[in-house]
């Protein structure tokens, strides 16, 4: 990534920090914010995986751009941060990445999130409502630079889904991809 790459990332990840600065901590529990998952699919298990997909995250880019499953498959993701800043792999519907980029905006503007690391102590703090802001939903992982984790989802519905960072500024700068679903 070129050092004109870096600078326009930042420079999108700060105003849109500081344009959603005004918005108060969310009323609810981060690990519940994501709409109705039924619609996208369910977890699966390991050993139901049809197929293992390797992800590459990079600095606002995916690699593969898209991919293609079957309804009713399981899938396996291999994910890997391969950038420079902390990333998210989420697998929701665009309207499901709309709603939780709110949830990210809260979790950078309360410290959780940081360009380029994740405050897991922040995470797990009581806000005072019972609530936290654990990253935790089964369709979705949120990774640091050089680190790698995996996801298992069951596709059990064909629809329009898309894999997405929705750190503030990625979706916007383009880090997303296509799920199609294939015969």
């Amino acid at each position: 990534m070129n050092i004109l790459s870096k600078i326009t990332a930042i420079a999108i990840a700060s105003a849109t920090i500081t344009l959603g600065s005004s918005q108060a901590w969310s009323a609810g529990s981060h690990d519940g914010g994501h709409g109705a998952k039924k619609n996208i699919g369910i977890p699966g298990k390991a050993s139901e995986a049809m197929q293992t997909i390797e992800i590459k995250m990079l600095d606002n880019y995916y690699e593969p751009e898209s991919i293609s499953v079957k309804q009713g498959e399981t899938v396996r993701f291999i994910i890997k941060n391969d950038g420079e800043f902390v990333h998210e792999f989420n697998i929701g519907t665009a309207a499901m990445h709309t709603a939780h980029q709110e949830e990210m905006m809260t979790m950078f503007e309360h410290g959780v999130l940081e360009a380029d690391k994740i405050n897991h102590d922040m995470m797990k703090m009581d806000m005072g409502n019972g609530k936290t802001m654990e990253h935790n939903d089964p369709n979705s992982i949120l990774l640091e630079p050089g680190k790698s984790g995996e996801i298992v989802w069951k596709f059990n519905k064909a629809g329009k889904i898309e894999f997405a960072c929705n750190i503030p500024g990625h979706y916007d700068a383009g880090m997303m991809g296509k799920i199609k679903f294939k015969s």
